[in-house]
Order: structure tokens, then C-alpha cells, then sequence
């Protein structure tokens, strides 16, 4: 096959956040606490959620998706970091490369779907308040997340299948903590131009248009906001939008952060403090925003707190 081509046995080199051995246990026990509290957190707000009748409505429903999605996003990298800390091997097969590529574009561009789709349940609940309950009724809620993965499964399986047909050197190194698609196709040996047309028409399909869905319902909105007489209603509709605005500006900040400093630096290592946040960070404190944010879920999980203190 010769030394450039990749098989089964090939290896990448994932470089991480530092080479320096005395920062290795730093790193290992930041992101293990990180980790840990992004899964219980998470996993709170999926329990508050499903063991409440009152919160069984259309928000909390994509809200509970969306730690489900959270979950597995950071699922998807930081668990391979903390085993090559600690085992203190970078190396990261061909096949497990791959694998992450197609989870992490997956659960990412489903972050940006659900965001998108929360924003257009709040679009409807101020602006349609009295058709709220039937246009958002459960099955077109459920109908909403099952496209969202319709979509987004096999656009993530094309970009894996093309980055299958790329060939590598032996010994590859990768500038990041885990196979990041930009970063894996500036490595290749071979013609990547296919791929980095699909990278852009994927960002332009699980960013762009996302994007543009937010700004809407949010114009909307706004001018919902404004033409309402009284104070009390103004507040309690904007309550019902804060944390997902939080969340929004959280996701997509630090999201746009990595595209900016990877684009105006030659290094990666902002790229890849970039990367830490909204694929770490985001995820972690997401679960604060809706439930310090949110009285509704603040209450149950304090009573379910409660509840488990108890004999």
C-alpha cells in the first residue's frame, strides 16, 4: 500500500493542550471535575423534568434533548483525553478517529437544531399565545427532534465516508485533543478539496441556517415585547427566553471564537482553548443557566434533593 496510504493498524498522534508532563495531572483533574458535573448536571435536568408533570411541556421537552445531546457531546471527546492523560499514550486509531469525527459532527450540529428548534417554541408561545397549545401539541414537538436527527445523521455519515477515501502519513500528528474534521483534512496527504466544499456547505446547513432561525424568532420577539402595555407580561415573557438567550450567545460565542482565532493565528492553540469552551464549557454550565434561571426547575430539583436526603 505504501507509507502513505492508511490501514486498519494506522495511527493518528493527538497532540492535546500541552506537552508539558507536570501540567498532565492539572489538566486530568480540571477535566474529570468538568466532566463529571457537565453528566450530573445534565442528567439533574432530565430527571426534574421527567419526574414532574407540570414541566411536561414542549419547552422542557427540548430541554431534556438537549442535555441528552449535551451528554453525549462531550461524551464524545473528553473520556479519550482523560485515558491518554493518564495512560500518558497520544496515540488514537484510524477507525476511532473516524468514529469521533462522525459523533462529534453529530451531536454538535444537533446542540445547533435544538437551539434553533427552542427558539421557535418561544417565538410561538409570545407571539401565538392562544394557538400555542395546538401548534406546538406533542407529536409536531416530537416530529421537530426526529427531523433534526433525520437531517443530521447522514450528513455526518457522507463527511465520515469521505474522509475515509483520504490517505495519511504514517505517524500522523493532530494539533488538538481530539480528531476535529478541519484539523484531520489539514493533514491529509492527499486532495481534500471535496471534503473542505462539504465542511463549508455543513457549516453553512448546521450554523448559517440555524443562526438565521434564531435571529428571526428573536425579531419577532422583541417586537412581540414592544408592544406590550404591561411591565408584568413584558418580564414574564422575557423570563420564559432568558436562559435559552444565555445559552445561545454561551454556544455560539465561543463556537464563533474557534473559527476566529484559528483563522487569524498560524497556531492551533487558541483554536484549541476555543474548542475547550463550547465543547466543554457550554455544556457544563448549561444545565445552571436553565435551572438558577428557571423557578420552575429550581423548585423540583430542590424537592427532589430534599426527597433524597430523607431516609
Amino acid at each position: 500500500m505504501g507509507k502513505e496510504n492508511h490501514t486498519d493498524v494506522l495511527q493518528f498522534l493527538l497532540l492535546g493542550l500541552s506537552g508539558d508532563p507536570k501540567l498532565q495531572p492539572i489538566l486530568f483533574g480540571i477535566f474529570l471535575f468538568m466532566y463529571l458535573v457537565t453528566v450530573l448536571g445534565n442528567l439533574l435536568i432530565i430527571l426534574a423534568v421527567s419526574s414532574d408533570s407540570h414541566l411536561h411541556t414542549p419547552m422542557y421537552f427540548f430541554l431534556t434533548n438537549l442535555s441528552f445531546v449535551d451528554i453525549c457531546f462531550t461524551s464524545t471527546t473528553i473520556p479519550k483525553m482523560l485515558v491518554s492523560i493518564q495512560t500518558k499514550n497520544r496515540n488514537i486509531t484510524y477507525i476511532q478517529c473516524l468514529t469521533q469525527v462522525y459523533f462529534f459532527m453529530v451531536f454538535a450540529g444537533m446542540d445547533n437544531f435544538l437551539l434553533t428548534v427552542m427558539a421557535f417554541d418561544r417565538f410561538v408561545a409570545i407571539c401565538h399565545p392562544l394557538n400555542y397549545t395546538v401548534i406546538m401539541n406533542p407529536h409536531f414537538c416530537g416530529f421537530l427532534v426526529l427531523m433534526c436527527w433525520i437531517i443530521i445523521l447522514p450528513v455526518s455519515m457522507l463527511h465520515s465516508l469521505l474522509m475515509k477515501q483520504l490517505t495519511f502519513s504514517m505517524g500522523t500528528e493532530i494539533p488538538h485533543f481530539f480528531c476535529e474534521l478541519a484539523q484531520v483534512l489539514r493533514v491529509a496527504s492527499s486532495d481534500t478539496l471535496i471534503n473542505n466544499i462539504l465542511l463549508y456547505i455543513g457549516t453553512a446547513l448546521f450554523c448559517v441556517f440555524p443562526v438565521t432561525g434564531i435571529i428571526f424568532s428573536y425579531s419577532h420577539i422583541v417586537s412581540a415585547l414592544l408592544k406590550m402595555s404591561s411591565a408584568i407580561s413584558k418580564s414574564k415573557a422575557f423570563s420564559t427566553c432568558g436562559s435559552h438567550l444565555c445559552v445561545v450567545c454561551l454556544f455560539y460565542g465561543t463556537a464563533l471564537g474557534v473559527y476566529l482565532s484559528s483563522a487569524g493565528t498560524h497556531s492551533s492553540q487558541g483554536s484549541i482553548v476555543a474548542s475547550v469552551m463550547y465543547t466543554v464549557v457550554t455544556p457544563m454550565l448549561n444545565p445552571f443557566i436553565y435551572s438558577l434561571r428557571n423557578k420552575d426547575v429550581m423548585g423540583v430539583l430542590v424537592r427532589l434533593l430534599r426527597a433524597g436526603s430523607c431516609p
